[in-house]
């Protein structure tokens, strides 16, 4: 346990300037603090931090250092590996800046660091508006944003990142800077793609787009097809239109057995959506089909069923540029083989606009199609084969490795994925690491996974994720 007078000097100072109830070390408020979306995390941070303004962050961030602690940053609590939580450190949670403000005018909207994709989500329908966002209402807008943002308006609007105008950012050195591309442009940059990893985001202004109705529903197959409606939705997806994003995976189907899923959402003309969706009914009869209109909150909502919030989870991650026999194979034997009912995979689809943005622009590294697997182990608490669960996760990204890009999507790449997080930039790595050298030389922030320079080095050379090899 960290020697507690840094703990109490930190805690003395803060109370000068916050109320007691945003200051904790124990007690109903600091064991809330503690729980995540993934309840197997048991870090215990010596200290908890609630801000309710920049000004408070600013302090916590300057306590933080002055006295030695480890520093993160806490925003919907939704990281599997629970880097938002610093064991024996101060944690500066922004559940108390939930705040997002629209302005309809200039289809943007203003959202603090604490907001989760369901509260801007929720604020933008009244104006007909809809942000880009991921598959799920409770995970944090930021720390969505600033990774990527992989979600299902992904071939009309591009990545979450993409829609990043600004942001307020608290630096190490408890400044406050606000980043555009003409105000820290270098640090816009890096935000966009290189997570959470230089600084405390106070608040995000982010671009809102008119969506006349979404066309959304579920697909299923049996777990023998998979394969073969794989091969198919692979051909159909290499024109689909920007409007269509297409997840799928497998999951648990109504009487326990795995089943392949086909999660189409259409973003276009409502008049357009029966011919652009049912074809996806055809790659193979299909055990049920549910398409219809459905808000944009009712769809992240409906996900959330299921990934709830206080289960164990493990997740691996690989890259894959096609859907080919091989790597469908491998997920089908992975589905078949999973240690927990709970357990599944999603594939997110990469397509359309997210593609045309320049690969330089942003530091996201990898801007031609593809599909991201999210291997996620799933059990409840109490389960004493944690373990196997894990195990199950590691050997399906060990079984897809050789049909994958060499990198991942660094939001959902663990802490130990170190041969992965080397080329999870692509030609990015170098100048990365040189602006975390720039804004954060004593690496005080740390979030989603960055390679080391040693890496950065080869990963420039051309291994990088940006082109990549075909899969085999």
């Amino acid at each position: 346990m960290r020697n507690p007078t840094p703990v109490r000097a930190a805690a003395r100072e803060l109370l000068a300037q916050l109320a007691p109830e945003q200051v904790l070390t124990d007690g109903p408020g600091y064991e809330q603090g503690t729980r995540l979306w993934n309840g197997a995390v048991r870090h215990r941070p010596a200290l908890i931090v609630r801000p309710r303004t920049p000004a408070q962050v600013q302090a916590a961030v300057l306590a933080a250092r002055g006295n030695g602690l480890p520093l993160s940053v806490r925003g919907g609590g939704h990281d599997w590996a629970g880097r938002s939580l610093s064991p024996d450190g101060l944690v500066v949670d922004l559940s108390s800046m939930r705040q997002v403000v629209v302005d309809p005018r200039t289809r943007t909207a203003t959202v603090r660091g604490g907001a989760t994709a369901g509260d801007v989500v929720t604020a933008a329908d009244p104006h007909g508006l809809c942000p880009a966002t991921g598959t799920v209402a409770g995970v944090g807008m930021t720390g969505l944003t600033l990774a990527g943002g992989y979600g299902p308006l992904n071939g009309r609007a591009g990545l979450a990142l993409d829609n990043l105008l600004a942001a307020d950012v608290v630096l190490a050195d408890g400044r406050l800077v606000t980043v555009d591309p003409d105000r820290e442009a270098e640090l816009y940059w890096a935000l966009r793609g290189g997570g959470g990893n230089f600084g405390a985001v106070t608040s995000l202004r982010i671009r809102l787009h008119p969506v006349p109705g979404l066309v959304a529903g579920l697909i299923t197959y049996p777990l023998s097809r998979a394969p073969r409606v794989w091969e198919r939705l692979d051909a159909f997806l290499a024109s689909a239109p920007d409007e269509l994003t297409v997840q799928s995976g497998l999951v648990s189907g109504p009487d326990g057995s795995p089943a392949l899923f086909l999660a189409p959402v259409w973003s276009g003309d409502p008049d357009r959506a029966e011919a652009a969706v049912n074809p996806l009914q055809r790659l193979g009869p299909p055990l049920s089909a549910q398409i219809s209109p459905m808000p944009l909150a009712q769809m992240l909502r409906l996900n959330e069923q299921w990934a709830p919030a206080g289960r164990h989870y493990a997740i691996a991650t690989r890259t894959l540029t096609r859907l080919t026999s091989g790597a469908t194979a491998e997920l089908a034997e992975a589905a078949a083989t999973r240690t927990s009912p709970l357990t599944g995979i999603a594939v997110h689809h990469f397509h359309g606009a997210a593609t045309r943005v320049p690969l330089e622009s942003t530091a996201f590294g990898l801007r031609r199609d593809h599909f991201v697997v999210e291997i996620v182990a799933v059990w409840q608490p109490g389960d004493e084969r944690a373990s196997r669960h894990r195990a199950w996760a590691d050997a399906t990204s060990g079984a897809l490795a050789r049909h994958a890009l060499p990198g991942g999507y660094a939001n959902l790449l663990g802490p130990d994925a170190h041969d992965q997080t080397a080329h999870a930039y692509g030609p990015h790595t170098g100048r990365l690491l040189a602006a975390k050298k720039r804004y954060d030389p004593d690496r005080v922030f740390a979030a989603t996974p960055l390679p080391t320079a040693r890496h950065g080095a080869s990963a420039h050379r051309g291994t990088g994720s940006a082109r990549g090899p075909e899969p085999g």
